[in-house]
């Protein structure tokens, strides 16, 4: 491996701590089979999901994103005033506003901090990732938070058997901090933006567009819409572009990975991805059956899964890729510092 670290502006970037959160109540399988018709042999099989976990009435997307920091900062062992900059990646914000990071600002008790939502579909905790890395970099901040949640169920409808066995809730946190001398942190990242498939996966309702109206409700506008057969083919072809495109300008290849973390929307996605990668099956991280599609809760959920199985150690080079809404394209190459 000849892996050549890209220069930053001021200084380079790590992740110093983790948390995550999903909620308590868990829909199976077998929960499914009594709400529509399917089988749990048919989801498995197309989609390698067994189990997904909602949400409870009464709370939203900054309750899982205040538990995950909460969980985060205490690994790292400071306070919330201590954070400096909060960005939530999210699609479920609580409210059109105020914004999900000033929410979760105040219900951690961050009081210097500033901060603000990312709206990149399955791509948003990448995407609020890449942000926070360049806040630090810069020299601007020296403890970004960056949070990566969604409540998908709240905007499933479960008449659709097409969709509703695919999405659950959940997310996480990490901080990003200054690397130590001699540390590599952030090194690379590769994101893009296709608005020509915003017709294959959308929400079609609740915004400034079609507001809300009893027409919207009952035509399910306010219910996610997906073209499946359209946004797996570009999602099996863009995240291994992505993918690929990030290694080989790096000087690395599949094979230098310590481990692969993908976005969790369907197993066969990350196998298919993998497989253009070359990468054997015990250095992806797939956790899909325990949790679904949590949208940009995944890659921070299976951060932790990778770290459970002893697969993200210390100066592992690691590559965190997904493809989402809009569409929107995004991976990232690290060192896995902590």
């Amino acid at each position: 491996m000849s892996l050549t670290v890209r220069p930053v502006v001021g200084r380079r970037a790590k992740i110093t701590a983790l948390g995550t959160y999903v909620p308590p109540q868990v829909l199976t399988n077998q929960d499914f089979e009594r709400m529509v018709e399917t089988t749990n042999e048919w989801i498995l099989e197309r989609t390698g999901i067994r189990e997904r976990h909602k949400l409870e009435a009464g709370k939203g997307t900054s309750d899982m994103c205040t538990e995950a920091a909460k969980k985060c900062l205490a690994q790292r062992g400071i306070s919330a005033s201590e954070v400096e900059v909060i960005i939530v990646g999210t699609v479920t914000p609580d409210m059109m506003f105020p914004s999900t990071a000033c929410l979760v600002q105040n219900k951690i008790g961050a009081t210097g901090a500033w901060g603000f939502d990312v709206s990149g579909g399955c791509c948003g905790f990448v995407y609020a990732l890449q942000a926070g890395v360049k806040l630090v970099e810069s020299g601007a901040h020296k403890k970004v938070l960056v949070c990566g949640a969604d409540a998908n169920t709240r905007m499933t409808d479960y008449t659709d058997r097409a969709t509703c066995v695919l999405f659950g809730d959940g997310g996480g946190a990490v901080l990003i901090e200054p690397a130590e001398e001699g540390e590599v942190g952030f090194i690379d990242f590769v994101h893009e933006i296709d608005g020509a498939g915003g017709v294959s996966l959308n929400l079609k309702a609740g915004g400034s567009l079609n507001p809300p109206t009893h027409e919207t409700i009952d035509k399910k506008w306010h219910y996610i819409y997906q073209d499946g057969q359209a946004v797996y083919k570009f999602a099996v072809r863009k995240m291994a572009e992505a993918a690929v495109k990030v290694l080989e300008r790096n000087g690395v290849t599949g094979s230098d990975l310590g481990c692969f973390i993908p976005h969790q929307a369907n197993k066969r996605i990350i196998t298919a991805t993998a497989d253009r990668l070359g990468l054997p099956e015990d250095r992806v991280i797939i956790n899909i059956e325990k949790y679904g599609n949590t949208s940009a809760g995944t890659i921070p959920l299976a951060m932790e899964t990778a770290i459970e199985q002893g697969k993200m150690k210390k100066g592992d080079l690691v590559l965190l890729a997904a493809v989402g809404a809009g569409f929107t394209v995004g991976a990232c190459l690290m060192r896995w510092e902590v």
